[in-house]
């Protein structure tokens, strides 16, 4: 990768817009499908109801979305990337649900969110991502109807280990929290959900919940390398590392797999909070 490539952003995501990031935000989406579900249902998602995925992504929850309130309901995902989301929804309608749609939207900008009021607002790994993040909380806050429930899940990366500890894995480690923090992401927003509910204006949340994943890092790795492939251009543009450093990096993770292949690997822990609007 060349120093030019490594600076040319569109914009201040930490993360690449390619179609191998893509593929890697819909593994990770499987990976955490069951715990999102959970959420889903614990919210009382039932069918008929609308609902709202802010920053969807890919699409994935939208479908688990799609299947819980059925024909009759609706489901609309927004997200700043537009190619993104039209191959989301094309995905879902080809899959028989027609009543999803998206919107390019960017919840940084303030204003009205497109379609709102929502029986269910939903958001996974936004917060993280977003500097604003109190501001957005509460504009997602608006955006629930009355008898509604507000749904969030974000990463606290300080879960990410390898038993015993590697010198590779941690200096993978510290370049990936050193590009998400260099571009304002907050690598522990997970575990900070509730104080920005109550910052937020959004209130104390009614419940908490957290889900983890344990894994040989043989397979985990990989996980690992994705998401440093595609940090690797804000990491280089803001001086967290170099190309010899990362490459370096590479190899010495590549070695220590086929030493330490059944060692295993927590992942980030995925923490959720929620919170029903009570009617006025």
């Amino acid at each position: 990768m060349t120093t030019t490539e490594a600076v040319r952003r569109q914009d201040d995501y930490a993360l690449g817009r390619t179609s191998e990031e893509y593929d890697r935000l819909r593994a990770q989406a499987r990976v955490w499908e069951s715990a999102t579900g959970r959420l889903l249902d614990k919210a009382g998602l039932a069918p008929g109801a609308s609902c709202l995925d802010a920053g969807c992504g890919p699409g994935e929850t939208m479908r688990l979305m799609a299947q819980r309130v059925g024909p009759t309901g609706r489901v609309l995902g927004i997200d700043v990337d537009a190619s993104l989301g039209a191959m989301a929804v094309a995905m879902l309608h080809g899959a028989g649900h027609r009543h999803c749609d998206f919107h390019a939207h960017d919840l940084t900008a303030g204003g009205p969110i497109p379609g709102a009021p929502f029986d269910l607002v939903y958001a996974r790994l936004l917060l993280f991502h977003l500097p604003q993040r109190r501001a957005v909380l509460a504009g997602l806050w608006d955006a629930v109807a009355p008898g509604g429930h507000l749904v969030v899940q974000d990463y606290d990366l300080r879960s990410v280990d390898v038993l015993p500890a590697l010198d590779s894995v941690d200096e993978l480690g510290r370049v990936i929290i050193g590009a998400f923090t260099a571009v304002g992401c907050d690598v522990n927003a997970g575990a900070r959900l509730p104080q920005l509910f109550v910052q937020a204006g959004v209130g104390v949340p009614d419940g908490t919940d957290v889900a983890g994943r344990i894994e040989p890092f043989g397979s985990g790795r990989h996980m690992l390398e994705h998401v440093f492939h595609s940090l690797l251009p804000s990491a280089l543009a803001h001086g967290v590392t170099t190309e010899a450093a990362a490459a370096a990096t590479l190899a010495a993770i590549d070695r220590d797999a086929a030493d330490s292949a059944d060692s295993p690997l927590v992942w980030p822990l995925m923490v959720g909070a929620w919170k029903r609007k009570e009617h006025a």
